[in-house]
């Protein structure tokens, strides 16, 4: 029985050894992370600004009357075009035509006013020369003299004075006939109307008080998209840049752009609430369209070449951008050429410590130390905050932190300047893993990549 019992115990044993090290296998097999990867290659890497605005004419004239008055008669409506010089708008000429009148009869009167005063000069100086002979001839005292001469003198000025009276009326009438010649609008350059906001019968207030727009009068055949960019992104755009342009109302299709006019004070909206922004005013004028080749098996209907959902204007598709249509920009700031670059998400910040604890890690326990020594002379430059930018690379199951040097971006990749080197394996996914999980030497399994059909 005690033979028997030994070997059971000893049977029991081998039992425990064995799932121990098999746990312990388990155990060493799970702490492996499951990463993608993926090689550094070379690509051409566009950075773009993206920013959202809306679509207008390049040039447009706002048209509000000068004068207060009420609309009589529109010669346009809404969609119509007008050639420079057309009628456009009749404001009632009563009051005006009233003012006028006034101004002229005081002019009149002013005048006659300065006959007056001027024979009344003329008659004072014939007095006083008369007066001057008969002094030197001794028949009149000097006293009549003077007084002879001060009534000259205030005849003359009151002449000067209704002089001026009638230059003050005249001025008057012109400005009477200005605001009269107001009264009537027209053209001024050729165009469709384009907005109309006010009808017969309504008032016009006049651009003196405030900016009351009656009618927008736009050239239609240049458009451009009147974007706002962040300030943090302004300084990056120049004058000239390309720009790709999406409308809303227009799917499928994209428009050339160039920046035309670069806003110089910001537009603040929000101001003192935590929505706070800071933006710039871009002009980006549309030039084109990136021309699609329409699969084959599209049909055409009402003049639009249809595939599913998607309708392609058959006819010129810059005729169909209207003002006011929402539009979507995104500005091509700098492009670099086939040079070294990753999916963006590859790269990933840790700390000067986190980097050193795990190398130190690594190194305690005997792993890998040739790459132990290696990554201890690894010089790691921190940012202002304390951070190192760097990318996981995937060599023999372990992932080790390179930090590098980036340059632009582009939505999906990301310029490499330094610490990488083409056909390197770095790790791309998942996210948990590179933004967390993963340190300077962690063992890792490549998750296997599957054919998409």
């Amino acid at each position: 029985m005690s033979k028997k019992k030994i070997i059971i115990g000893a049977v029991v044993l081998v039992v425990i050894v064995a799932a121990i090290i098999g746990l312990n296998m388990n155990n060493k097999k799970s702490t492996a992370i499951e990463v993608e990867t993926a090689k550094v290659e070379r690509k051409n890497i566009v950075q773009t600004v993206n920013s959202n605005g809306r679509i207008q004419p390049v040039l447009q004239v706002k048209i509000s009357a000068d004068v207060s008055a009420k609309i009589m008669r529109l010669g346009v409506k809404e969609g119509d075009w007008a050639e420079k010089g057309d009628f456009l708008i009749e404001l009632d000429r009563e009051r005006h035509l009233a003012a006028v009148e006034s101004a002229v009869a005081n002019v009149n009167s002013a005048q006659a006013n300065a006959k007056l005063a001027k024979e009344n000069m003329l008659k004072t100086e014939k007095d006083y020369k008369r007066m001057q002979e008969l002094f030197t001839r001794k028949l009149e005292s000097q006293a009549n003299l003077d007084a002879t001469y001060a009534a000259y003198k205030v005849e003359k000025a009151r002449y000067e004075s209704v002089l001026e009276g009638v230059q003050q009326a005249k001025a008057s009438l012109k400005q009477s006939n200005d605001d009269l010649s107001k009264t009537t609008i027209y053209a001024p350059m050729s165009g469709t109307i384009s907005t109309l906001n006010k009808e017969v019968g309504e008032i016009a207030l006049g651009s003196q008080f405030q900016e009351d727009v009656i009618m927008i009068i736009s050239n239609l055949s240049g458009m451009e998209a009147l974007v706002d960019v962040d300030e943090n992104d302004i300084v990056s755009i120049s004058i000239g840049d390309s720009a790709k342009i999406e409308v809303d109302a227009i799917p499928g299709l994209t428009f050339r752009g160039e920046v035309t006019e670069i806003a110089s004070s910001a537009k603040v909206s929000g101001q003192g609430s935590t929505d706070q922004k800071t933006d710039f005013e871009v002009k980006v004028g549309v030039t084109g369209i990136y021309k699609k080749q329409v699969e084959e098996g599209t049909t055409a209907t009402n003049g639009h070449a249809t595939k599913g959902d998607m309708q392609i204007p058959s006819q010129d598709p810059l005729s169909n951008l209207r003002p006011g249509m929402t539009a979507t920009s995104d500005i091509m700031v700098e492009a670099h050429d086939n040079t070294l670059s990753i999916p963006i998400q590859s790269v990933a910040v840790r700390t000067v410590e986190q980097l050193k604890k795990h190398e130190i890690k690594a190194e305690k326990e005997g792993k890998e130390a040739d790459a132990g020594k290696e990554k201890e002379e690894t010089k790691y430059n921190p940012d202002k905050d304390g951070f190192v930018e760097i990318v996981f690379v995937v060599r023999e199951n372990k992932a080790y932190a390179v930090p590098v040097k980036t340059g632009i971006q582009s939505d999906t990749h990301i310029e490499i300047l330094e610490g990488l080197q083409e056909n390197d394996e770095v790790v791309i996914g998942n996210y948990r893993a590179i933004s967390k999980d993963l340190q300077n030497n962690t063992e890792v399994k490549v998750k296997e990549k599957t054919d998409e059909k």
